[in-house]
């Protein structure tokens, strides 16, 4: 019974999206041509009364993300980094889901801390405040310890979080499903191994042990990074539901005013936003995957503090090398070496020819290196070399999703610290810096001892392995294609009401 739940969930969604007025906000943005503005406004309406009534005195987007739930409140997270794709104002709006959401009871948290920690929140808390901060999945609870007198953050799951999450998951899946089978075109794009892809990234925020080994290692990775810092769990007084940090004291990354009162150089910062995180990603293969300004603050002497670290994001060196080879090509104008990249990396078809990919990606590069500071975006690169990537057969690479979705994040924090940023000026450094490191004569003689090691320990075994995968190659039957899903006239009703709107989170995925 899931597909008409499914379906149902998809209705709503553009139900929601008409009733609320978020569905017109959503056509502007995306540029809808009139007329088929117009058919999906005609096929929403019949749903309208089947739509969340949401908060009132909320703005529309807003108010239709939270009363959907956690998944489209993290897609409206995404956006409100981006000023420069929907717009100042609806950005300012948009953060209001960042850490400004309806906490839940104080008494509903201790209880859960209770049940979590097998004993009374008082012999482990000597104070516990009400709701600092609440976002999607947890809040956050300023309190000091019993034994030590140290203030600490407690962050508790929102009560049912698990079973709304899975309820949004299996839409998407759905909706993923249908854009597959009515559009065999996107299935070069994966939309089911994205959505699996985010499931993955889900199961991680909704255990906060996995959080808590997140910090402790993002915090060793980062304690000689200057002007960075990491608040390290307490393990004794964190569980599944409950996770227990050292304070954070600074103000919010997104309060320019702050900033200023603070005499920040907002410029500089931003410039060290963009350092770190790129640094963090090809240095460690280990970077922050949710990097929106509700998550940063910053203490009176300019210093960053990172939160939530329930979305990390992680590369293999391959992919590293690939990525900054990727970056640095297209920083030197070196179209051609861009190109090779994607063929060595098995990202484009080895049948595609090289040359033409290399013209395509000049065509990709020099519009935007030729504008100003104020224009450089990386969402435009992305949004191209999509395009080009598409007639050449790439398919999406699920592992490089986060790693580009938070490129794409930080740089919209950057832009909003300063809007004259140049992206590719402040990447440079950090980018030559790892490949001289990491491709170089020092990097090659590494790979060759580490493949040595490799061999001494698995060489022995490699004549049986070998045998084996011939014999299975031998045995596999023929590879078998999925049925078609099917779908009745009230799903036809459905993808006209709601795919406006659900489709624009998995495009955000995407």
């Amino acid at each position: 019974m899931r597909g008409p739940f499914n379906l149902w969930r998809l209705i709503r969604t553009g139900a929601t999206f008409e009733r609320t007025g978020a569905m017109d906000v959503v056509l502007e943005k995306m540029m809808v041509p009139p007329r088929l503005r117009f058919v999906a406004r005609v096929l929403g309406w019949p749903f309208k009364p089947l739509g969340l009534k949401g908060d009132p005195e909320l703005p529309p987007l807003t108010r239709a993300l939270t009363a959907l739930g956690p998944a489209y409140i993290k897609l409206g997270q995404t956006l409100a980094t981006r000023p420069d794709v929907v717009g100042q104002e609806l950005a300012d709006q948009l953060r209001y889901l960042q850490d400004k959401l309806p906490p839940f009871p104080r008494a509903k948290a201790m209880e859960t801390i209770a049940e979590e920690l097998e004993r009374p929140v008082e012999e482990v808390f000597s104070e516990f405040s009400e709701p600092v901060a609440a976002a999607s999945i947890a809040q956050v609870h300023a309190a000091t310890l019993a034994e030590s007198g140290a203030k600490v953050a407690v962050k508790v799951l929102r009560p049912g979080v698990d079973r709304a999450f899975r309820t949004d998951i299996d839409a998407f899946y759905f909706a993923a499903g249908m854009i597959e089978w009515l559009l065999p075109s996107t299935r070069r794009l994966r939309p089911l191994d994205v959505i699996q892809h985010f499931e993955s990234v889900v199961d991680g925020e909704l255990d906060l042990r996995l959080e808590a080994a997140s910090a402790a290692e993002f915090a060793a990775n980062t304690e000689n990074d200057a002007g960075f810092s990491v608040p390290r769990p307490n393990w004794a007084f964190s569980s599944r539901r409950v996770l227990t940090l050292g304070w954070a004291e600074g103000v919010a990354m997104g309060d320019n005013a702050a900033l200023d009162a603070l005499g920040i150089d907002r410029n500089e910062l931003g410039i060290r936003v963009l350092t770190l995180f790129l640094r963090h990603a090809l240095r460690d293969g280990f970077f922050h995957g949710d990097m929106h300004q509700g998550n940063l603050k910053v203490t009176a002497t300019g210093e960053i503090i990172a939160l939530d670290f329930g979305i990390m994001g992680r590369i293999d060196s391959f992919t590293r090398r690939a990525y900054a080879e990727i970056l640095f090509g297209f920083i030197r104008k070196d179209y051609q070496r861009v190109a090779e990249v994607h063929f060595e990396a098995g990202y484009v078809p080895p049948d595609r020819d090289i040359d033409e990919f290399a013209r395509a990606l000049r065509s990709v590069g020099e519009p935007i290196f030729g504008m100003d500071a104020r224009h450089i975006s990386m969402a435009k690169l992305l949004a191209y070399l999509f395009e080009v990537t598409e007639r050449f057969g790439m398919e999406t690479r699920t592992e490089l999703i986060l790693l580009q979705r938070t490129m794409v994040v930080v740089e919209g924090v950057a832009r909003s610290l300063n809007p004259e940023i140049n992206m590719w000026r402040v990447a440079r450094p950090v980018v030559e810096e790892y490949i001289r490191e990491s491709i170089g004569p020092k990097a090659l003689a590494g790979d060759l001892a580490q493949t040595a090691r490799i061999l001494t320990r698995f060489g022995p075994h490699l004549p049986r392995l070998v045998e084996e995968a011939l014999i299975a190659q031998a045995h596999r039957g023929p590879r078998t294609q999925p049925s078609p899903q099917r779908i009745g006239p009230v799903g036809w009703a459905a993808l006209g009401g709601g795919l406006v709107g659900l489709g624009v989170v998995i495009g955000a995925l995407i």
